[in-house]
């Protein structure tokens, strides 16, 4: 968070509009991305960014410290985003029998962005939620588990399916 930043989110306590087109400036491609990740719809994540701003903004008395303000956006962001989800009543897989993924050998290689990006938007809906909320925006399968109200076990069985799906395409797209 830099100086700037404080001053801004100072200035639209007190109503400064310009400080919010910055603020928007600032933080909306690294929320998006979050939404993106999370819909899998660009459409509905420009949809949705716009809620979790408006009502950021609308909210922003709330914030004690101007420092956490990229944090308490994220979670605004992201709850805006599992409440999408809940409303559309994301399907999970009911996945048996996954035992001995850990333990495979992964071979590392180096993938670019836009091969990762677009295997995560292949995933099925529940495993790629599960799959961004745990490893990109560090939630723990507990955090997850009562977010989705699903059982802690399934967002854990739904990570590792995620990791498989993607480790298998990625082989593919990456065979010789």
């Amino acid at each position: 968070m830099t100086e700037t930043q404080i001053v801004w989110i100072n200035q639209l306590k007190k109503g400064n509009e310009l400080a919010a087109f910055n603020l928007y400036n600032s933080y909306s491609k690294a929320m998006y991305n979050t939404l993106t990740r999370m819909t899998n719809d660009a459409d509905e994540a420009k949809d949705l960014l716009q809620e979790a701003f408006v009502k950021a903004f609308r909210k922003i008395d709330d914030l004690d410290d101007p420092k956490a303000f990229g944090g308490w956006l994220k979670r605004i962001v992201i709850n805006i985003g599992l409440e999408y989800k809940r409303k559309k009543k994301i399907h999970f897989e009911d996945i048996q029998n996954q035992s001995g993924i850990e333990s495979e050998t992964i071979e590392e290689r180096l993938v670019d962005n836009k091969t990762l990006h677009q295997a995560i938007k292949d995933l099925p809906d529940g495993c790629r939620t599960v799959l961004c909320l745990h490893l990109l925006e560090g939630y723990k399968h507990k955090e997850i588990a009562k977010e989705l109200g699903i059982s802690e076990s399934t967002s854990k069985t739904q990570f590792r399916h995620a990791k498989q799906l993607l480790k298998t395409k990625l082989q593919h797209h990456y065979e010789y």
